[in-house]
Parts: C-alpha cells; sequence; structure tokens
C-alpha cells in the first residue's frame, strides 16, 4: 500500500514553519534583525557585571585589561548606595573583591571605576564607539533590581533610540537621553550602538519620582519646554567623556570571550 506525504506549511509573520508527516522536520527562518538582536544581547551581557557590597547596588562595565587586573566603570552614585569593600559579581556568577583606583578622578561626573584581579578566568571587556546622534538605535543592558528577597536579578537588554543630545551636560555629565526603558539597577550598565560599541554609562531613569528642575553642570536651568523634555527620556554619560578622562591604555588586552550569566 502507498503512503502519500503530507506536508504542511505554516507561516507566522516572517517564521515560516515547514511539518512533513513522513519526516519531523521543523524549518526556522530567522529575520536578521532578530539574530543580531540576539547577538548585541550575548556582546552586552559578556561585558555587564554586578556590583555588590554586600547587597546588590547596580551594574557596570568591564573597560579594561591589563594582564590579570580589570577595570570596571559605572556610576559614583552606584557606589554611594553602598560601603567599601566592593565586590563585583562576572557574567560567569564569580564574585571578586574590588578595589577603588586612587590615581581616577572624575570630578562631578557621575562616574567611578574599581578594579578586581582574576588570575584563572578571561573575560570580554568593552569595545567603545563614538557619541550618536539623535535618531541613532541604541541598546540599554544591566541588571534590574529585584524586590522579592531571594530572587535573582535577571539581564535586561531594551532598544530604543536616542532623543537628544544635549549642547552642554545635565549634573553628573549626562548628556545623552535616549528612549530605552531603564530600571533602579541597571545603572552603571552599557549603552550601545549597533555595532555593539558601547557608546555610554546608563544612570537616570525617565519620568522621576519628583520633578525637579533639570539643572545643567555649570549651574543653569533648562528652561520648562526642554526640562519636559528631559524628564521623558533615560540618560547617560557619553562614553567620550569617560575616555578624556581615563589614562592612556597601556599594555591593555582586549578579549571576545562569552561567559553564561548566572
Amino acid at each position: 500500500m502507498n503512503c502519500s506525504l503530507l506536508t504542511l506549511v505554516v507561516c507566522l509573520g516572517s517564521i515560516s514553519l515547514t511539518l512533513s508527516a513522513s519526516a519531523p522536520v521543523v524549518s526556522i527562518s530567522v529575520p536578521d534583525y532578530i539574530a543580531q538582536s540576539v547577538s548585541l544581547s550575548q556582546q552586552a551581557r559578556s561585558i555587564t557585571v554586578k556590583v555588590r557590597s554586600p547587597d546588590f547596588l547596580g551594574s557596570g562595565i568591564l573597560l579594561r585589561r591589563k594582564g590579570t587586573t580589570y577595570m570596571v566603570l559605572t556610576n559614583a552614585h552606584v557606589l554611594q548606595a553602598g560601603d567599601p569593600p566592593y565586590r563585583i559579581q562576572t557574567p560567569d556568577g564569580r564574585i571578586y573583591t574590588a578595589n577603588l583606583p586612587q590615581r581616577l578622578n572624575f570630578g562631578k561626573n557621575d562616574l567611578a571605576v574599581l578594579q578586581f584581579k582574576s588570575a584563572g578566568s578571561i573575560y570580554a571587556v568593552a569595545s567603545v564607539g563614538v557619541s550618536p546622534t539623535p535618531g541613532d538605535e541604541v541598546f540599554a543592558a544591566g541588571y534590574p533590581a529585584v524586590e522579592e528577597r531571594g530572587k535573582k536579578q535577571s539581564f535586561a537588554f531594551t532598544t530604543g533610540k536616542v532623543s537628544l543630545v544635549l549642547a552642554k551636560p545635565l549634573e553628573g555629565g549626562y548628556q545623552l537621553g535616549y528612549t530605552n526603558n531603564i530600571k533602579n539597577g541597571m545603572s552603571g550598565g552599557p549603552l550601545l550602538n549597533r555595532r555593539g560599541q558601547v557608546v555610554g554609562i546608563n544612570g537616570m531613569q525617565a519620568y522621576p519620582l519628583w520633578d525637579q528642575p533639570s539643572v545643567f553642570a555649570d549651574g543653569s536651568k533648562a528652561e520648562e519646554r526642554l526640562h519636559q523634555m528631559i524628564i521623558r527620556l533615560s540618560w547617560a554619560v557619553p562614553i567620550t567623556k569617560v575616555m578624556q578622562m581615563m589614562p592612556k591604555a597601556e599594555n591593555t588586552t582586549v578579549t571576545t570571550v562569552f561567559n553564561k550569566a548566572d
């Protein structure tokens, strides 16, 4: 007796599934933009750490490696939320004691650097890009704080676009305004461009609880119309500002190793 072949093709948006009665084969076509987003998310995860003291304080960016010493960039207000000794939890779940380099001073900018040593594990470090312009797509990453006791922080990766680039920075050095949703705990995490390069450091959420005037670094206040635009956006300190204040990297190794997050 001949057995006829039954094939069913199902199209869901841009994902096609081919089901065959004689062979259980599923063919999935993933759009390029989804594949790119997954790749960027993995890249962001590989350079994003948790800052602790001893509880979770916020996020940080693996910025540089020199030998076995790693430099982590975060916000000053993240460290102000706890007391030393600070600890860094890397993407593979390991925890390292960290210290504050004495020679670095970011002035009134909401920036801080920690460093730690890892003799046995090698981690990826960030690739740095130029400041974005309004309309550019950006991706914000970090570990949101969790209110429920005992629950782990889940890695967050949000998409959006740059909406405002201020001619002069707000207090703390904030200059890049973007539409991505960032939550408590994502402060200190990276803002990336489509190439996976870090262009900013997350630090200010949209719609603050208290509607105070937007104040620039020089002490002047933003006019009301601009202020209303500012409070509707998330804000980052440009990575270019960081690099201007950092000492030149000598014998610094850049790695590209993806580690599984906890």
